[in-house]
């Protein structure tokens, strides 16, 4: 993605743990596609970092083995200030493209236009509901890669169960634990990739 932040030489000595001298050398000799700052700092993109693991058969960090592949959420929310926090709890990963909508009508357009990996969904929104956009999402064929994290402030288990029937993958309850919900969020985004 065009808008990652870029390595540090000293990032890739820690990551592939060698030493900077051994970086500084594979940048010279071609190995390591790097530019240079107006500092004269050399810096490495992620993709090229991660081009240059595969080439040479290095493992790649967990971390960074979706990066370079669409990682797109979703978070359809009426409640703004709910939508601020989230987007800047995705924010935070620079790997993350976040985009909103606040109801089930701007969700619809958002899935054909953003083609989202996860839709973070309030259940309880004005017009169309979390449960019929979750509906819409699972029976579209345009989305059959994307997965559902439901969220709600009132869930019953009923709810919940009515939800993992219709195909949702995850269901969690507000107020939530930021780490918690980045943590279903990778782990989904790992089942995500398996299935594209």
């Amino acid at each position: 993605m065009s808008n990652e932040k870029p390595l540090t030489t000293g990032e890739v000595a820690d990551l592939t743990h060698v030493h900077l001298r051994t970086v500084l050398q594979w940048i010279h000799d071609g190995k390591l596609k790097a530019y240079r700052t107006p500092g004269n700092h050399s810096r490495i993109q992620v993709l090229d970092f991660i081009d240059f693991l595969k080439t040479y058969n290095m493992p790649i960090p967990e971390f960074l083995s979706l990066r370079g592949s669409t990682r797109k959420i979703l978070i359809v929310d009426d409640d703004a200030n709910m939508v601020s926090s989230l987007k800047r709890l995705f924010k935070k990963d620079s790997s993350f493209e976040v985009d909103v909508a606040y109801d089930g009508f701007e969700a619809g357009i958002k899935l054909l236009l953003f083609k989202p990996d996860i839709v973070i969904l309030d259940m309880r929104m004005p017009g169309m509901n979390g449960y019929e956009v979750a509906q819409k999402v699972k029976r579209s064929p345009n989305c059959v890669h994307t997965a559902i994290i439901g969220v709600s402030a009132y869930f019953e288990e009923a709810d919940k169960r009515r939800l993992l029937e219709i195909g949702v993958e995850a269901c969690v309850d507000k107020p939530f634990n930021s780490e918690a919900l980045l943590a279903q969020v990778h782990s989904l985004m790992n089942v995500v990739k398996a299935k594209g």
